[in-house]
């Protein structure tokens, strides 16, 4: 694992500590699930990259679905 040394300003770092005393995990822990989280989608990768083997596997419904109001009667009753 790579170690890297970063200056945050008080009130950051203030906050970091916090928080990782109340999840009861280390400081750096806190920062590398921060990065993980800010970094992961950085693939250029969609929301429809991500969805797309459920795209169409539904056979029976109607072509109009998304846009035909008459489907979306009672929606959430």
């Amino acid at each position: 694992m790579d170690s890297w040394t970063t200056k945050l300003p008080r009130t950051l770092s203030a906050r970091v500590t916090r928080l990782a005393k109340k999840r009861h995990v280390s400081r750096s822990a806190l920062v590398r699930e921060a990065l993980e989280a800010l970094t992961s989608n950085q693939q250029g990768e969609t929301f429809l990259d991500r969805v797309s083997a459920y795209v169409g596997v539904a056979d029976d419904l109607p072509p109009d679905l998304l846009t035909n109001p008459k489907y979306m009667k009672d929606y959430g009753r």
